[in-house]
């Protein structure tokens, strides 16, 4: 199995010895996509490097006569020659908030030069095609050693964004209006509180935050040592990472504030979401800041690091999954090369996102086979651990590595708590589905079909592997998957206990395989790459942990 289906060794008729399976399903839908997201940032950065941003102004070739910018009304205002009949100020007003917005043109007219619908790939927009390569060009190099260059990458990658939102927040604070931004984005909207979507996208958005039930962080983790403290580590990542979210939303809203006080406008008419917001409304507001050729290479470049801090964790995820599940003495020696032909799998597999209709399939990518199946996945992996492999087992895994078992909160939530909240999320999220849209385009019936067959896709995985495993598998297979969901693992004693604790009554319990000496597992942890597929019959840490001996 790949690495996410080995944090917990099950029998493989289990249902979670499919999750690391669809786990590499998403990551890989994931990947496709996102790279393209980067790519975009891309062509915005280098467009940027210009000394007037080129959707500051409705003066291009491509802008339409409903177009009405910003500064097109400010300079109407002051004297110049406004963008309707000649003296009929009102008339610019009324233009003006009821405009396309020459950012709006530039991303739907200029860089996607979008089509009017999902089947209409049009012609491919070869700036894009570009970019997309440079994106993969770069997450290649950064991993052509494998978590050995990446990490070194990450330190850059991981803490720079800091650097440019503290910029952005200090210059966005000090402009008129930034208050009511703020205040808009701090103030709750109460009647929302009961929709069952609210709720769905949250979990969307934290699992996808998070990266929990992609298979990155239990790959990226597959690195440490045996007892590595990952409750520490767990504790940091979820606080830093939604103080990182409250943070971005602080530097974005004060921005958005300065931008609708400008225009004479509630706060919400400027705020927008998903691609609207980093392509449309937040490059609009860039254009009012003295000096905005520079604000928004920032800007641009903050989402670019931040985007390949992610692709690269995607794509380790996918190339160790390849090399682990294979494990032979080439693919081992030969790890760039696997890196390299899942990157050119990856760049072909998002030319069509670069087309005309790429951001149609983009967004059909992103609502449907990465966020209705994460649900899924994380809810069968709570219940499978907790109740088939054995919370019991599991906590005493879990002292056994750090030395003092999870606190009582914890064991709360993950046997009742997260199982129950995740479950309801995803019934009331069925019940309240709606179809998906962009803007006003509503998507025809096909694509919807194949939106939910991306997302049955990744989900498939588990019923199809634990069917096929049932199928191989001889004997009593319910007496098996009874007998043997908690794994054979050492305990401090050095025995092999199942998920009951007790022996199989089927049989006489097997001796324990010997263990190996503390310089054998010393060898085992430095060896780079990781060792492939566990032995058969090998216990559950035959994987690289420390000798108990060592303990």
């Amino acid at each position: 199995m790949p690495p996410p289906a080995r944090c917990v060794r099950l029998p493989p008729a289990t249902p979670p010895a499919g999750v690391g399976y669809g786990m590499m399903v998403v990551s890989t839908y994931i990947g496709i996509y996102y790279n393209v997201v980067i790519c975009i940032a891309f062509y915005y950065f280098f467009s940027s490097m210009t000394p007037v941003l080129p959707w500051a102004y409705c003066t291009n070739p491509w802008n339409t006569p409903d177009c009405a910018g910003v500064l097109d009304a400010s300079n109407a205002t002051n004297g110049s020659r406004p963008p309707g009949p000649p003296g009929n100020l009102s008339h610019v007003l009324n233009h003006t908030l009821q405009r396309t917005s020459p950012s709006e043109e530039y991303w739907r007219l200029y860089v996607l030069k979008l089509s009017d619908d999902i089947g209409n790939f049009g012609e491919v927009r070869l700036p894009l095609l570009g970019c997309l390569a440079v994106s993969w060009v770069v997450v290649f190099l950064c991993l052509i050693r494998g978590v050995k260059s990446s990490g070194k990458v990450v330190y850059f990658t991981a803490t720079f964004p800091y650097v440019v939102l503290t910029i952005l927040f200090v210059r966005g604070v000090t402009l008129e209006g930034a208050f009511t931004g703020i205040m808009y984005y701090l103030t709750p909207q109460w009647d929302k509180i009961l929709e069952a979507k609210v709720w769905g996208d949250a979990a969307s958005q934290i699992f996808y935050s998070l990266g929990c039930a992609w298979g990155g962080l239990i790959t990226m983790a597959s690195y440490n040592k045996f007892h590595n403290n990952c409750y520490r580590d767990s504790v940091i990542i979820s606080i830093t990472n939604c103080a990182t979210s409250v943070y971005a939303g602080f530097v974005i809203f004060s921005i958005l504030g300065f931008m609708a006080n400008h225009l004479g406008v509630d706060v919400s008419r400027v705020a927008d979401h998903g691609p609207g917001l980093a392509f449309v409304a937040y490059p609009e507001a860039l254009t009012l800041l003295p000096i905005s050729p520079l604000w928004s290479l920032l800007f641009f470049f903050m989402l670019i690091l931040l985007g390949l801090g992610t692709q690269f964790c995607l794509l380790e995820t996918l190339v160790t999954a390849i090399v682990d599940e294979v494990g032979n003495e080439w693919i081992l020696q030969k790890k760039t090369y696997v890196t390299l032909g899942v990157a050119v799998a990856g760049f072909l597999l998002g030319i069509p996102l670069t087309s005309q209709a790429g951001i149609y399939w983009l967004l059909l990518m992103d609502n449907y086979a990465a966020s209705f199946s994460l649900v899924v996945i994380s809810c069968i992996m709570c219940v499978s651990i907790m109740y088939i492999y054995g919370h019991r087992n599991y906590f005493h895994d879990i002292q056994m590595m750090l030395g003092f078992p999870p606190p009582l909160f914890f064991q709360i939530c993950w046997r009742f708590v997260s199982p129950a909240i995740i479950f309801f999320i995803l019934i009331f999220s069925v019940i309240q589905y709606r179809p998906i849209t962009y803007n006003h385009y509503e998507y025809p019936g096909w694509a919807v079909t194949i939106g939910f067959l991306m997302a049955l896709s990744s989900v498939l995985c588990i019923p199809l592997y634990a069917l096929f495993q049932l199928c191989r598998t001889d004997g009593d297979t319910l007496l098996q998957v009874r007998v043997g969901a908690g794994a054979a693992r050492w305990n401090r004693r050095g025995r092999v206990a199942g998920a009951s604790g007790l022996p199989s009554p089927a049989q006489p319990r097997p001796p324990p395989p010997t263990p190996p000496s503390p310089a054998a597992f010393e060898k085992c942890h430095k060896a780079k790459p990781r060792l492939g597929p566990r032995p058969p019959g090998a216990p559950n840490w035959a994987l690289c942990p420390r000798h108990p001996a060592l303990s």
